[in-house]
């Protein structure tokens, strides 16, 4: 059975042009980056030339890219040095963000007693801009927002031009996740104040166990991971050269290719809400409908036991979706960000996530699957 796959906001497939980079590396650049040898000046070489590809791709510094395993350490990287080492004691976030950013600070709030702000967001997970502003004008302490730039359950997005010009007026650091907007969206370093941000290769046809945080250097911050002088000194342990060289051939493809895949994935976005509108009542759609991420489409369906099973009976019949993040230990634990938005409501969250290798037949599909499963409306 051929399965498929709506669940690009959790992870990506690989695509072939990226499995050969990785495996013309797996074969050639074997030497360890911190050898000064032949072998280990090669691969030191390539590992170089892939920082360069993606500092140019986010109009970067080489020195402002540091690689790391993925979002999760980034945002925690990001998150406990600004603290640590640059004197933050408050931070301002919202209760939407990603798990790895939420428990940092839960963390932080622990270990350094830091105080922490939570900004008024709407229905749709829009930040309150003039509360933003309040905020940032209400203490003197050294502050740090930490807003990510595309939620990865909802879409919606954050106005990071206008969040990174009140930082900079009030003399704030900006973090901002863009786990799920890299090669999604052009972000330019150089044209937006910011003081740290995150990638992970996995959310853009790269591999898993890849990723990076840019800290602008104007910030100097200490090692996350003693050890070895690798990073340049700023994180311990030997390079992951193939995931790295993956991931940067991943993001240069990404943005190349960028116009295309927006407009197929728009598109098929916008027929799945389409068929679903002309096929069920009483949904409800999560998220900025007009400025949500185009990759992403949250809807909830009205309560019946047939809804309460739905990922489960998809996943039965070979359609993967998800009910919220994949950071619940494989769990359906629905949605921290509906559940801070909505409250505890009986309805039924579905997160349809695509991209450019998706199909409109594939749509045709699930949407007959959902009609086989929920065949009166949706009540069932």
């Amino acid at each position: 059975m051929d399965r498929i796959y709506f669940d690009n906001a959790a992870t990506t497939p690989l695509l072939p042009e990226v499995i050969q980079v990785m495996t013309e590396a797996m074969g050639t650049y074997y030497g360890n980056p911190s050898s000064i040898h032949n072998e280990g000046r090669t691969a030191r070489s390539v590992i170089e030339q892939a920082r360069r590809t993606i500092a140019e791709q986010l109009g970067a510094s080489i020195g402002e890219i540091f690689f790391t395993s993925g979002g999760s350490e980034s945002n925690n990287m990001a998150l406990k040095c600004a603290v640590r080492d640059l004197g933050v004691t408050r931070i301002i976030s919202s209760p939407l963000e990603h798990h790895c950013v939420l428990h940092s600070i839960d963390a932080l709030q622990r270990e350094h007693q830091i105080e922490r702000v939570e900004v008024n967001t709407d229905q749709a997970g829009r930040i309150d801009m003039a509360h933003l502003k309040a905020l940032l004008s209400d203490s003197d302490q050294k502050t740090l927002v930490s807003l990510m730039y595309a939620n990865n359950e909802i879409g919606t997005l954050i106005d990071m031009e206008g969040i990174a010009a009140l930082c900079q007026e009030h003399g704030a650091l900006f973090h901002s996740d863009t786990v799920q907007a890299i090669g999604y969206y052009p972000i330019n370093v150089s044209k937006t104040p910011i003081a740290f941000l995150t990638g992970a290769a996995h959310k853009f046809h790269g591999p898993k166990g890849a990723g990076f945080v840019y800290i602008n250097g104007d910030n100097t911050v200490k090692p996350f991971i003693d050890g070895g002088a690798q990073e340049r000194n700023m994180r311990g342990g030997t390079e992951n050269i193939y995931g790295i060289l993956g991931m940067a051939k991943a993001l240069q493809l990404a943005y190349a290719e960028l116009p295309e895949r927006r407009a197929k994935i728009t598109e098929l976005r916008d027929y799945l809400r389409e068929q679903l509108e002309a096929n069920f009542d009483d949904l409800e759609f999560n998220g900025d409908a007009q400025n949500g991420h185009y990759k992403l489409l949250s809807v909830s369906f009205p309560p019946s036991p047939k809804a309460e099973l739905l990922l489960l009976s998809l996943d039965i019949a070979g359609i993967s979706v998800s009910g919220g993040s994949a950071c619940s230990s494989g769990a359906d634990a629905g949605s921290h960000v509906v559940s801070a938005l909505h409250g505890d409501s009986p309805r039924k969250t579905m997160r349809f996530s695509f991209s450019h290798l998706n199909t409109r037949a594939e749509v045709d599909q699930v949407v007959a699957k959902l009609k086989e499963i929920l065949p009166v409306g949706v009540a069932g």
